[in-house]
């Protein structure tokens, strides 16, 4: 076997144009299951949420879920699709372990939403992703692979399989390849999915969770040299965090580059995601798309939305975040650099629900981008899943606004929220964090502060009030941060100019 040349990115990227694809599945918030009645409810035990019809029992009829059909439609008038006039489910047919009917019920040639686009934008630039299509179909169970190192089968000693899942209605949004990216690929592949769970969540027909799995994307990456053809394409399954899929496709394009670089090609299959290492496995090899033998399903009518209900549906279409963001823009009177970095940070939705909450955008935009980024970076934790609200974010700077903190304080404070220790207000008031304002309280400290530095004190004395930053300096740290600085500045110059 041939050594693999080892490039960098930047060398791989130089020398190949990737051409990026992205499969993402979004499982509905209905309250009931695609074709049949059990509900769908997370984290529920084990194999409690199945009936006669997810469990593919004979003689059972399946019975397609109007609620689904209505979000998919929406789904796909949000991204500029088509609303097909006809359409029918198919049977999808292949080893399913963790599908009790061995197949599953989805759209194959006829789907609801064909020919759309969503416009992305990064660092100013707008690049336009085109939809092929938006498909409905049911998702699969979950298999649990024990007793291994990995969670996967192999190596595993036994596999358990949970049905709840199956069955719950499941959006595929397929897009076309999007070629002309070059280095920037992996961002737009994360902006892409950004774009799209922030469109998602808008229409409110699914809580878009990837820790939950209920926003799933396979991303597909191949490379080809300037000016020839396309190359095979990989699919990297089950992405789970917008993080991740900026790594996978980074990691395609390199593994892939250096195959190519050694002479080598590459092999059209699914391949895995590891988290922790940010590399892919082989997973099973997909030389044939068409290997699924679809046939019409059945048992279930065609579907044919009648137009009038699809205008209905566009017509009470939400804002559209695109719209939203510069709306709210001019509403924060950020520039547009400022709300680039919130767009970038995925802050939006953050900043404006802790303006809901009371507080300024500057002031949710300083917290949210400065002490609560870093620490979401130091963790490589998503913001949102830091464990502080933007209503915890509002109280903790409106104790700064009323001088029980100050921003050094607020920093302490905001350890204790991620701490789980509670609101903002409680940490403080456990942590004995409020800052001391009293005159009485500081005088002793301001006296010390005056009688342990001589020199300062005589140029303050001289008229050079500038100098009596050194002293308030001494008396923040002789109070561990506590006392009030301004009220401390007062007493020092108030000594010393009397």
């Amino acid at each position: 076997m041939s050594t693999v040349t080892q490039l960098t990115y930047e060398e791989a990227v130089a020398r190949f144009e990737p051409v990026i694809g992205l499969e993402t599945h979004v499982e509905l918030g209905t309250n009931t299951k695609m074709f049949c009645g059990c509900p769908t409810t997370f984290g529920a035990e084990p194999n409690t949420q199945v009936c006669p019809v997810c469990l593919g029992l004979p003689g059972a009829l399946p019975v397609a879920n109007r609620a689904a059909i209505e979000a998919t439609i929406r789904i796909g008038l949000a991204l500029n699709c088509s609303i097909a006039p006809w359409g029918r489910f198919a049977r999808k047919n292949y080893f399913y372990p963790d599908m009790p009917k061995n197949f599953q019920i989805s759209q194959y040639d006829e789907p609801l939403c064909v020919d759309g686009y969503l416009d992305v934008e990064l660092d100013g630039e707008l690049v336009r992703i085109g939809i092929e299509r938006v498909h409905l179909e049911e998702d699969t169970g979950k298999t649990l692979h024990v007793g291994g190192a990995t969670g996967r089968i192999h190596g595993a000693t036994e596999s358990l399989v949970d049905y709840n899942r199956a069955g719950i209605p499941l959006v595929e949004i397929v897009t076309r390849p999007v070629p002309g990216t070059g280095a920037r690929a992996p961002e737009i592949a994360r902006a892409y999915v950004t774009e799209l769970r922030d469109v998602i969540r808008t229409l409110d027909v699914s809580d878009v969770r990837m820790e939950q799995g209920s926003l799933r994307c396979d991303v597909n990456t191949s490379l080809n040299r300037t000016g020839e053809a396309w190359g095979t394409r990989t699919e990297t399954k089950n992405v789970n965090s917008l993080r991740s899929v900026e790594r996978a496709v980074r990691s395609e394009i390199i593994r892939q580059a250096g195959v190519l670089e050694s002479g080598g090609k590459i092999i059209q299959e699914t391949r895995h995601f590891h988290e922790e290492t940010g590399d892919t496995t082989s997973g099973r090899s997909k030389e044939t798309a068409t290997d699924y033998r679809y046939f019409p399903e059945p048992d279930l009518v065609p579907l044919a939305p009648p137009a009038e209900w699809v205008a209905e549906l566009k017509a009470a279409l939400p804002e559209l975040p695109r719209v939203r963001r510069a709306r709210l823009q001019a509403d924060w009177a950020f520039s547009d650099l400022d709300m680039q970095s919130v767009v970038n940070a995925g802050a939006v939705e953050l900043i404006s629900a802790t303006v809901e909450a009371g507080a300024t955008a500057a002031s949710a935009r300083k917290w949210w981008l400065g002490e609560l980024a870093r620490r979401a970076n130091e963790t490589e934790t998503e913001l949102d899943a830091l464990g502080v609200t933007p209503a915890a974010v509002a109280e903790l700077q409106s104790l700064v606004d009323s001088g029980k903190i100050n921003d050094k304080l607020a920093r302490v404070v905001l350890e204790g929220v991620i701490a789980g220790e509670g609101t903002p207000a409680q940490v403080v008031a456990a942590r004995g964090l409020e800052v001391v304002s009293d005159e009485g309280a500081l005088t002793a400290a301001v006296d010390e502060a005056i009688a342990a530095n001589p020199d300062i004190a005589a140029k303050v004395r001289d008229g050079k009030v500038a100098a009596a930053g050194a002293l308030v300096g001494a008396v923040m740290k002789a109070t561990g941060g506590k006392a009030d600085a301004k009220t401390v500045r007062e007493l020092i110059i108030a000594r010393l100019t009397a």
